[in-house]
């Protein structure tokens, strides 16, 4: 669960380290940079513990799966209320096959 949440708030950080500055578009592209490397610095002060605090439980394909779909989902709840986008049909049934690709990640063989 600590892993999880470290990852869930690594992808907060990153998601607006790598989209926050599309709201902002009239601001120099160097001032973008600058913002999202320190934004970024967040991102892997809550990443990097989420790895090795997870390699304890999960393979590291498990670990990137679960990034994954921990990033989608974090993306959608973002750019609903940060930029007013709606979920479509098309997202909907995007996640649906991701749920089932994590499913088969995490099946014994």
């Amino acid at each position: 669960m600590k892993t999880i949440l470290l990852l869930i708030c690594s992808n907060v950080f990153m998601t607006f380290a790598w989209y926050g500055h599309l709201k902002y578009r009239q601001a120099p592209l160097f001032l973008a940079i600058i913002t999202s490397w320190g934004i970024a610095f967040f991102e892997y002060c809550f990443q990097v513990p989420a790895n090795r605090i997870g390699s304890y439980d999960f393979t590291p394909v498990q670990l990137k799966i679960i990034q994954e779909i921990i990033t989608l989902v974090v993306f959608c709840v973002f750019s609903y209320f940060y930029f007013g986008e709606k979920v479509g049909m098309n997202q909907i049934f995007g996640f649906i096959c991701l749920v089932l690709a994590v499913y088969f990640m995490f099946k014994p063989t």
